[in-house]
């Protein structure tokens, strides 16, 4: 799909453009949500770990559409992986958001460390799917062999892998090991925000190619990689809390980029990895008590 939505491998469509409000501090948040869901948005993904579901459900609460119309995404942090916390962490989710149904629930990480507490989890997903409490669910940041071992010893095809995916890293490979099994690649930090983060000297909104192609259609870089994953059939999540950059990240589904376009942006990769590698997230290292709601 160009444009509008993507169906996802149970039947459930799922729009193709969403707000990110990872980092959004709570005190925007809520604002935010209103704001994308005034200019068109219907798809809003939030973490437990990020400490905002209840200013995302307050947004969904007050914005410009009615729970129906509204894909609503969140993510399991690795602190309440295991069968019975995992079912537990949907009941705070959903009390956070103020929903009874939760359209897609992820597995924020493999716990590397501890695999077999990570198939419980899903397994818990998979009770939660089977019960109709969720629409749909999935993982992030999975890798392949991990993807593999979960295919392996589950029932449920994950729907979605939302993954680290911008021009200057693509994961190729495993894009492809989506498709060959049915995943829909959902896209974090999409327009890479991340090449911005702690002073990089290579950013994507700065890339000569992006910015080219940007001025054949008036349009600004962050718009072209946006439109570069719709027309590669991927789902994205731009991260804003600013009303004027929320609308223009939206506006995206007037244009076309040809083939030469697509391809000179697929030749930007350049295979580095802006955030932590998946195997690296521990308990040691990332724990997060998730509260209750």
């Amino acid at each position: 799909m160009t444009n509008g939505s993507l169906r996802l491998n149970n039947g459930v469509d799922m729009p193709s453009v969403g707000l990110g409000v990872f980092q959004s501090p709570p005190d925007v948040t809520a604002g935010a949500v209103k704001a994308a869901l005034h200019v068109g948005y219907r798809l809003i993904d939030t973490a437990a770990a990020y400490g905002n579901e209840p200013q995302v459900g307050e947004g969904l609460r007050d914005g410009d559409a009615s729970r129906d119309e509204v894909f609503v995404e969140t993510k399991v942090w690795i602190n309440d992986y295991g069968y019975e916390a995992t079912q537990h962490a949907f009941e705070k989710a959903s009390g956070k958001l103020g929903v009874e149904q939760i359209d897609l629930l992820l597995l924020h990480q493999p716990l590397t460390s501890a695999f077999d507490r990570t198939l419980d989890a899903y397994r818990a997903l998979e009770k939660l799917l089977a019960d109709g409490k969720v629409r749909a669910i999935g993982v992030s940041n999975f890798m392949e062999d991990k993807l593999t071992r979960l295919l392996s010893e589950t029932d449920v095809v994950p729907a979605v892998n939302q993954i680290e995916l911008h021009p200057y890293f693509q994961q190729k490979a495993l894009q492809e090991f989506h498709g060959a099994h049915g995943i829909l690649t959902q896209a974090w930090s999409p327009i890479g925000g991340i090449t911005s983060y702690g002073g990089a000297q290579k950013r994507t909104f700065d890339d000569p190619t992006l910015t080219e192609i940007g001025h054949a259609y008036g349009k600004t870089t962050a718009q072209v990689m946006l439109r570069w994953h719709l027309q590669e059939g991927r789902c994205a999540i731009p991260k804003s809390v600013k009303s004027a950059r929320i609308a223009e990240n939206f506006d995206v589904f007037d244009f076309e980029l040809n083939d030469d376009e697509l391809a000179a942006i697929d030749n930007l990769d350049t295979g580095i990895r802006g955030g932590p590698d998946p195997d690296s997230i521990t308990l040691e290292n990332y724990s997060v008590e998730i509260p209750e709601a």
